[in-house]
C-alpha cells in the first residue's frame, strides 16, 4: 500500500524526492516508484522540497555570475530591467559583448503582436547593436530618434542609427531632422515649434522603450572626438561639475541635469518618463564608470546593459 507523507516525516520525504530528482537525476515516475506513493504525490514532494528551500541550486557556468550581478543592481538602484554580460579582459572594445545583448533585447521589443513606440539614441554601441539585426517585419511599431541627424556641417550624423535601423526594421521610422546642437535656446525653440519635429517630440514622449547610450565626458568623449564639442566647451563643463551625457544632455555627479547653456542648446527629445517607459542604458567600461553611476544615481535610466566588470564597480562604489 502507498505509504502518505504527513506530519512529521512531510520535509524528510520532501528532501528525499528532492535529493532523487535535482541530484541523482531521477524522474518523477522512478521517484514515485522508490519512494512507494504516487506520481502525483511525488511532484508535490519535489514541489515542497524547492519551496522549503531544502534545495540549493548552483549554477555551475559562468553566466550564473552575471545573473546574481543583474539581480543585485536591479535592487540597488531599483531598476526595471538588468542584463549582464561577462567580462572580456583581453578585449579593449568597448561595444564587444553589450551590442550583441542590446540588439537581443531590441529585437524581443521588435517582435511584440501589440503595436509600441521604440525610442533609439545614438552612439558607437547603439551603431553596433543595431548592425546585428536581422530583417523584421513589423509595420505595427514606431520608431523614434530621440537625437538629431545632422553633423554641424550640414551632414548626416555618422553614429545616428535611426537610419540604419530602418534598413533592417521595416517599421515606420521618425528622425530628428536637427543637429545634436544649436547654436542658442532661442534657435531650438524655433527648431522645435516645426511640424515635423514636433511628431517626433511627441512620440519620443509617449515611448514604450528607449534605448540609449551614456557617454562619458573628457577631451576623448565622442562630443568631442565627433566635433560636436569644442576642447575649451569640454573643459567648462567638466569644470562646472559635469559627469556623463545622454543624447547630448549633460548631468552632474548626481544624475542632476546641468542647468547651464549647454543643455539649452541640446535639441535632442527629452528622455522619456521613467514612470512610464523603461528608459535603458547601455554601456561600459572603466572610461564610463562615473557617468554610467551617476545616470543610475539620478534615475536618468531605469534599465541597464553592461557587462560584469561594470557592475561590480557599481556595487561596489
Amino acid at each position: 500500500m502507498a505509504r502518505r507523507p504527513d506530519g512529521s516525516n512531510r520535509l524528510d520525504d520532501a528532501a528525499r524526492a528532492g535529493w532523487l530528482y535535482y541530484v541523482a537525476g531521477r524522474t518523477q515516475d522512478e521517484i514515485a516508484s522508490a519512494m512507494g506513493i504516487s506520481r502525483q504525490s511525488a511532484q508535490r514532494l519535489v514541489s515542497l522540497a524547492m519551496t522549503e528551500r531544502l534545495i540549493k541550486v548552483r549554477l555551475d557556468h559562468p553566466i550564473a555570475a552575471c545573473l546574481e550581478l543583474g539581480l543585485a543592481l536591479k535592487e540597488k538602484y531599483d531598476l526595471r530591467q538588468v542584463d549582464i554580460v561577462p567580462s572580456d579582459p583581453g578585449s579593449s572594445s568597448t561595444t564587444v559583448g553589450i551590442a550583441e545583448a542590446a540588439a537581443s533585447e531590441i529585437e524581443r521589443w521588435l517582435k511584440s503582436a501589440d503595436p509600441i513606440i521604440l525610442a533609439i539614441g545614438t552612439g558607437r554601441t547603439l551603431k553596433a547593436a543595431i548592425d546585428q539585426l536581422p530583417g523584421m517585419d513589423c509595420p505595427q511599431h514606431r520608431i523614434v530618434s530621440l537625437t538629431g541627424n545632422i553633423g554641424l556641417d550640414g551632414s548626416a550624423a555618422y553614429y545616428n542609427v535611426i537610419f540604419s535601423m530602418a534598413d533592417a526594421v521595416k517599421a515606420r521610422h521618425f528622425p530628428m531632422p536637427l543637429p545634436v546642437l544649436v547654436s542658442s535656446a532661442e534657435e531650438r525653440v524655433m527648431f522645435h515649434n516645426q511640424a515635423l519635429v514636433k511628431s517626433a517630440l511627441q512620440l519620443g514622449a509617449q515611448a514604450d522603450v528607449a534605448f540609449v547610450g551614456i557617454g562619458e565626458l573628457g577631451p576623448q568623449a565622442p562630443l568631442c572626438e565627433d566635433g560636436f564639442l569644442a576642447r575649451d566647451e569640454m573643459d567648462r563643463l567638466m569644470d562646472e561639475g559635469a559627469a556623463g551625457e545622454i543624447c547630448g544632455w549633460m548631468f552632474d555627479g548626481e544624475g542632476r541635469m546641468m542647468s547651464g547653456s549647454i543643455n539649452q542648446r541640446v535639441a535632442s527629445v527629452p528622455l522619456p518618463s521613467r514612470q512610464t517607459s523603461i528608459v535603458i542604458g547601455i554601456a561600459k567600461g572603466e572610461r564610463k564608470y562615473q557617468a554610467v553611476r551617476a545616470a543610475l544615481k539620478g534615475g536618468l535610466i531605469n534599465g541597464l546593459i553592461t557587462d560584469e566588470a561594470t557592475a561590480e564597480f557599481l556595487l561596489n562604489a
